[in-house]
């Protein structure tokens, strides 16, 4: 596996940079927040350059490439729990600008006639508040349904940008025509990927502006960049997140390549180890900010949220590291 991006690949992240930069700007995640504003725009605007057609599991580098990058912008659109949640579980399903999302556990189906009776409530469900289209996991299969026929409750999180829901389905009734066939064991790691990319992007916004910071702030007549205590943490917040890059698009590799017998532990290893990430490049983040890294007019807020509330999606760095262990102990039993 070819571990660095080609030519095509370095120019498409230098597109989807400039316009993330462009449309995507920490003034408009604070538009988004203080005043209302809808990003619905942003989301169209997504769909009209093509960002949605990854859909293919052969399109995980270039989808990864995307993921990063607004990740890096605290993207406040459905885009990721539609690309790497919904339509993972719902081949077939053209998203036409359509936003969906994604349940995995608590519902239940009872058979009824032709058909099934959904019922049930999930809670952390990645905008199942705004979704269109629901992929709902159960024990009789995976089943689509509208999001105007289920209950949901946004839920206050952490990421003030980020929608999270309780999603209820009570006496939901699906056909046969509502059943895909695929399999939610190797949905799930395009979805853990994602995840992971997406909180590398937010850690490496943050050590971008601690660097930018640490060269201009001045102390006892010089740069604070310049102590080597500084120095340290800056390194050390890079190794972290270059270690996590390189295991979130291996585990992209393994995806695109079709390798289903690696790509589980290596999504696991890449959420992981992108949850350690995120917790050095918290604490460091927030300690070279000094006292201005915890206030709300500081744009640092914003990276910071996105990789914490990362980390509590699909399981945590010590949950992935328990099932990693499990996958390898069975192995060698």
């Amino acid at each position: 596996m070819l571990m660095e991006f080609d030519s095509d690949q370095r120019l498409w992240r230098d597109t989807v940079r400039d316009v993330v930069a462009k449309e995507c700007s920490p003034a408009f995640a604070r538009a988004v927040v203080d005043g209302g504003v809808d990003p619905d725009a942003l989301w169209k605007l997504y769909n009209k350059q093509g960002w949605t057609e990854f859909t293919d599991r052969a399109d995980m580098v270039e989808l990864g490439i995307v993921l990063e990058e607004l990740g890096r912008g605290t993207d406040p659109t459905p885009y990721l729990a539609t690309m790497t949640q919904f339509a993972p579980l719902a081949p077939g399903y053209a998203l036409d600008g359509a936003a969906g999302a994604a349940v995995y556990s608590g519902i239940s189906a009872r058979p009824d006639n032709d058909g099934w009776i959904l019922q049930g409530t999930a809670s952390h469900i990645l905008d199942g508040d705004r979704a269109d289209r629901i992929a709902v996991v159960t024990a009789a299969g995976t089943f689509i349904v509208r999001g105007a026929d289920v209950m949901t409750t946004r839920t206050p999180v952490f990421d003030p940008l980020l929608h999270v829901a309780e999603v209820s389905l009570s006496g939901v009734r699906v056909t046969r025509e509502n059943r895909v066939d695929v399999d939610p064991a190797l949905a799930l790691p395009v979805a853990l990927t994602g995840l992971a990319l997406t909180m590398i992007g937010a850690c490496q916004r943050t050590l971008d502006m601690v660097l930018d910071h640490v060269k201009n702030r001045q102390q006892f007549g010089a740069a604070i960049g310049s102590f080597q205590a500084v120095k340290h943490k800056a390194a050390d917040m890079h190794v972290a997140i270059e270690r996590a890059r390189a295991l979130a698009y291996y585990a992209a590799l393994t995806i695109a390549a079709g390798d289903d017998e690696h790509c589980v532990v290596a999504a696991s290893m890449a959420k992981a180890s992108a949850g350690e990430c995120q917790s050095l490049v918290f604490r460091h983040g927030l300690q070279l900010f000094g006292a201005m890294g915890f206030t709300w007019e500081n744009d640092l807020q914003f990276a910071l949220k996105r990789a914490k509330a990362g980390e509590l999606l699909l399981g945590g760095a010590a949950e992935h590291r328990a099932k990693i262990f499990e996958e390898r102990h069975a192995v060698d039993i």
